[in-house]
């Protein structure tokens, strides 16, 4: 078992307070289409996953003296939960940015532009799977940092795994 933290609006939380779980919902996704890609890949390789909308998790307590999270006012919770590891499908945060963006995820400069030459050796949606391999070779020219931020995503989260939660109201 792992600690991983969502962000949920407070309209949410209570509805999984009633439900019994927490669950994303098609109809609140920012990025619908993306994220029918995630649940592909979600499909493929999380061995007991059945399909739900992505419930999105941070690796690290997201630190909420940042803005950014939700528009202000809005009130939501910070959820601490614990899960099976095998139940949650890790990606390199900044990465699923090219995902959003439908650009092509490079290893090195010379990589993206032979791609955009007409010149790449796989798909720009097959690049978008090295998002769960963060720990891959990369030309340290075109690595923004070296270090990865990772977030995840998962099916539906039964309250029993709930560990805390906190309430705050958005800047």
């Amino acid at each position: 078992m792992r600690v991983f933290w969502t962000l949920q609006n407070q309209e949410a939380w209570d509805l999984a307070q009633d439900r019994g779980y927490i669950r994303s919902e098609r109809n609140y996704a920012m990025f619908p289409e993306e994220y029918e890609w995630m649940i592909h890949q979600m499909k493929k390789r999380l061995s007991n996953y059945e399909g739900d909308y992505p419930v999105w998790l941070w690796v690290n307590k997201p630190d909420l003296r940042n803005t950014g999270y939700f528009e202000s006012g809005v009130k939501f919770v910070r959820i601490k939960v614990e899960l099976d590891e095998q139940e949650v499908l890790l990606s390199d945060y900044d990465e699923w940015h090219m995902v959003l963006n439908h650009d092509y995820l490079a290893n090195s400069e010379q990589e993206y532009e032979e791609y955009h030459q007409g010149k790449g050796t796989i798909s720009k949606e097959e690049s978008w799977e090295r998002i769960f391999a963060w720990d891959r070779k990369r030309d340290s020219s075109w690595d923004i940092d070296g270090d990865r931020e990772l977030q995840g995503t998962t099916g539906k989260i039964n309250l029993a795994n709930v560990k805390s939660v906190e309430y705050f109201i958005a800047r």
